[in-house]
Formats: C-alpha cells, sequence, structure tokens
C-alpha cells in the first residue's frame, strides 16, 4: 500500500504540471499570455519586498554580531535548566522567530556538535520542524501586501512559537528521555 502510494506522490507534480495547460487551452485561455501576466506580477511583488527583506537581514545581522545572543544565553541559562531546556538551544528558539536561515544555521551547528542522535540534536530538530519564522513572515509577507497594523498578529505568532517550544522540549523529554 505504502509503495503505491510513494510510486503515485512522484508524479504528482509532473502530472500538475501537464494537466494545468492542457485544462486551460481546453478552456480557451491564452496559456503563454497569462503566464507572463502572472510573472509580471510576480516579479513586481518581488521588487516590493525587498527593502522588507534587506532589513529583516540586516537586523538578524546585527542582533548576532552585537553578541547579543551570547549575552542572552549567559543570562537565561539557570532558568533553562529548571525547565529542562540546555541553553546550547536557547539561539536556536530566539533566532527561529526571526529568520529561518539563521536558526537553520544555529540547528546545523548544535547537530554537528552534538550529534543527530544527541538529546540536544533532536530537541533543535523537533523545534525547528514545529515553529514558524513569525517576524520573516510579519515583514516580509504583510508588508508586501501593505498590512501596517499587525501587532495582534505579533502576539499570536509569538504564542504560538512559544508554545511550540514548551511543547518540543515536553515530547522530546517524554519520547528521548534526557
Amino acid at each position: 500500500m505504502f509503495g503505491i502510494v510513494s510510486d503515485l506522490s512522484r508524479w504528482a507534480i509532473p502530472i500538475v504540471l501537464l494537466l494545468v495547460p492542457l485544462i486551460a487551452a481546453a478552456r480557451k485561455v491564452n496559456v503563454f499570455e497569462t503566464f507572463v501576466e502572472g510573472a509580471e506580477a510576480g516579479f513586481a511583488t518581488a521588487i516590493k519586498t525587498i527593502p522588507y527583506l534587506v532589513a529583516m537581514l540586516v537586523a538578524v545581522s546585527v542582533f548576532r554580531a552585537s553578541g547579543a545572543l551570547d549575552y542572552m544565553v549567559v543570562l537565561f541559562s539557570p532558568v533553562l535548566s529548571a525547565i529542562g531546556m540546555p541553553a546550547e538551544v536557547l539561539p536556536h528558539a530566539i533566532m527561529r522567530p526571526l529568520s529561518g536561515g539563521a536558526a537553520l544555521g544555529i540547528a546545523t551547528d548544535v547537530v554537528k556538535t552534538n550529534g543527530p542522535d544527541s538529546f540536544i540534536g533532536r530537541l533543535v530538530s523537533t523545534m525547528q520542524g514545529s515553529s514558524d519564522t513569525t517576524f520573516y513572515v510579519l515583514t516580509l509577507y504583510f508588508g508586501s501586501v501593505g498590512i501596517s497594523r499587525y501587532r495582534y498578529s505579533i502576539f499570536s505568532g509569538l504564542t504560538a512559537d512559544f508554545t511550540t517550544l514548551i511543547a518540543s522540549i515536553y515530547v522530546c523529554h517524554k519520547v528521548f528521555g534526557s
């Protein structure tokens, strides 16, 4: 059963890429013109989002380069050990809401240092897969469509990030032990 699903899923994207133009042509839609219009709109959106993306990347770089991230690890280390979170994971927990790329880099370093089968490696991997880049979404996506009042979105996103952090710690302790 699983083999059949695996074989079919391999063909899902090529089938969609074949069916969409065929259906559009059957409905008398000019596929090429519609594609070019969509590409033009996508390019305009990309140009509009560049300032937001640059601002976010600069802010993340300044935060990491200033040493503030390392200082926070030292400051919060006693609290973290009380809740069962290794201090080595805090940089990932802080960076994940800011930047997926930076968080992935930190997660990669943690896994290289501690090993993928270590508790810390499994915890950071669980955190990486169960949270989102809240501020990245707000700056890039909300900025690109012109949403300027997103106060409740920040609260909701950070609450979700904190919840996934606590859930990741709990699940990893229950499943993998410490």
